[in-house]
């Protein structure tokens, strides 16, 4: 991509949009379009095709979605399908009828058979059934993998797709409920120091083995592949390293400085016990992380901690 290269950002705002925005800033690009939700309903296709006739960016890197963790994915079923889906179809269409030269579009781990083989290859995509909880999510990503592919292949575009696992970092969705494990630990650890609770307890063994890349580093990953991959097969973004969740909420507590007990509540269920990429694609391309887990979280808890004092 050129200096001067219009590029737009789709779901700038997010951990994973604002992300981007600073790893292009930082390279040198200023030539960037952003809108927020309240001037630009991506759900809304005349408003897309509209904005993108005016705008006529070359590159997009679509980062907006609706996200959640398992109780919002179980939850809002409907709503996770379809506004997922039509702003995948209404940003992948307007990026090709205004001729975009280049688009990548980001998905989920989620994407992937429940009982794949692990570590998860490419191939495994649609091996298999989804996890119940978020097959709608999941469908909706696979969906716009799909819209890329048949892009390409009808009409000679230029859409990749990347299919990123666990994220956390700065600009995190804390939520008590909607946020996924690792922000959901960080602001359970803070809330127990602050109050001096004796306890933190974690649903299930800690068994379960999870993987985890920071939001930065996926950022600087999509301009890797922006720059140097072409190709209908999604790409895999991880780090390829898992630790279990007892390991993970150890790692939260001594970045936290709780110093109460940790314990698991072993009546509670542990999901699916492994979810690790397989990321050799993406490394014989060229490209591996760099934030060590801990540095990761240290990061992430100095933003949670600026949030609460702004709020």
């Amino acid at each position: 991509m050129q200096f001067n290269a219009k590029i737009y950002v789709a779901g700038h705002r997010g951990m994973v949009g604002s992300a981007i925005m600073r790893t292009l800033e930082s390279k040198g690009y200023t030539n960037i379009i952003t809108r927020t939700h309240s001037e630009l309903d991506l759900i809304r296709q005349q408003d897309v095709e509209d904005f993108f006739n005016a705008e006529k960016p070359e590159y997009v890197f679509l980062a907006a979605a609706k996200v959640g963790g398992i109780h919002a994915n179980n939850t809002y079923r409907a709503e996770f399908i379809y506004q997922n889906i039509m702003i995948a179809a209404n940003i992948i269409d307007a990026a090709f009828r205004c001729g975009v030269r280049k688009l990548l579009n980001l998905g989920s781990s989620c994407i992937y058979p429940k009982l794949a083989t692990q570590p998860m290859k490419e191939s495994e995509l649609l091996g298999g059934y989804l996890e119940e909880t978020n097959e709608p999510y999941a469908i909706a990503k696979i969906a716009a993998i799909k819209l890329c592919q048949s892009y390409n292949q009808q009409y000679g575009t230029d859409f990749i797709s990347a299919m990123p696992t666990n994220l956390y970092g700065i600009n995190d969705n804390y939520h008590p409920e909607n946020s996924h494990v690792l922000p959901a630990l960080i602001r359970r650890f803070h809330e127990a120091k602050m109050s001096n609770s004796p306890e933190v307890v974690v649903w299930g063994t800690g068994s379960a083995k999870r993987e985890f890349l920071f939001a930065d580093d996926l950022a600087d990953a999509c301009f890797f592949l922006m720059e140097n991959y072409s190709g209908d097969e999604h790409v895999n973004l991880g780090t390829g390293i898992e630790v279990t969740i007892r390991e993970l909420a150890e790692t939260v507590k001594q970045v936290v400085g709780f110093a109460g007990n940790l314990s698991f509540d072993t009546t509670k269920p542990d999901g699916t016990p492994r979810k690790l990429l397989d990321c050799s694609k993406l490394h014989q391309l060229g490209w591996k992380h760099t934030t060590p887990l801990i540095k990761g979280v240290e990061l992430a808890y100095n933003d949670y901690k600026k949030i609460t004092v702004e709020s």
